[in-house]
């Protein structure tokens, strides 16, 4: 992942809504994601997410993050959605932000 982003959010309610998917989305948590765009990835987060920095379209900064997804049972996938990209996280399990925090 390269410090460019195709989307990037200055106001502060959006990077509000970032940092809460960041807090929904737990080292070892199974989530189901649903996309802005109606597609869904669901996946084990293996690393908990952050808000960052990010230069986009026009050279504008402003902020965003990326959640990497894994599944046990896929050995060879991996998923990455943007934080930005986000509309509704459903867990699939009880794992949440506090309880296996890395």
């Amino acid at each position: 992942m390269g410090c460019s982003a195709e989307r990037v959010f200055t106001d502060p309610a959006d990077i509000a809504l970032l940092e809460k998917w960041v807090a929904e989305l737990a080292v070892n948590a199974a989530v189901r994601i649903v996309k802005h765009d109606g597609e869904t990835v669901e996946g084990v987060v293996s690393v908990t997410p952050t808000v960052q920095v990010f230069i986009g379209p026009g050279e504008q900064q402003g902020m965003n993050g990326v959640v990497r997804l894994i599944d046990p049972h896929r050995p060879d996938w991996d998923g990455l959605v943007w934080l930005g990209e986000i509309r509704d996280i459903q867990h699939l399990d009880s794992v949440r932000m506090g309880a296996s925090k890395a």
